[in-house]
């Protein structure tokens, strides 16, 4: 099955739109440091932005739309797959675990 550049790019450019709306969530709040974030969005490293807003966020009170976009982020990118084959936790666990605890809040 190939796919062709145009829905490549389509996707591509949801999944930053996810990432760049859930980092807006970030932006603005005290201590917290968004460049690294901005520079692998900058070089097309959707992987690494993810990670580095899990991270970010973790500790954070943040609305369930922040992670409701890491989530569909995480989807698009298929990261929840390859995370069944790592014995750490990964960015994608973090994500999984504040949906599922925000589910049972509502």
């Amino acid at each position: 099955m190939t796919v062709d550049r145009e829905t490549l790019q389509a996707g591509w450019n949801q999944t930053l739109g996810h990432l760049e709306t859930a980092r807006n969530h970030l932006a603005g709040l005290p201590d917290i440091d968004l460049s690294a974030t901005l520079e692998f969005l900058e070089h097309n490293e959707l992987e690494l932005a993810f990670d580095c807003l899990a991270e970010l966020g973790d500790d954070l009170d943040l609305p369930l739309s922040f992670w409701e976009h890491l989530d569909r982020a995480a989807r698009e990118m298929r990261l929840y797959s390859d995370a069944l084959h790592k014995p750490h936790l990964t960015a994608a666990d973090l994500c999984r675990r504040h949906i599922a605890a925000a589910s049972e809040q509502e």
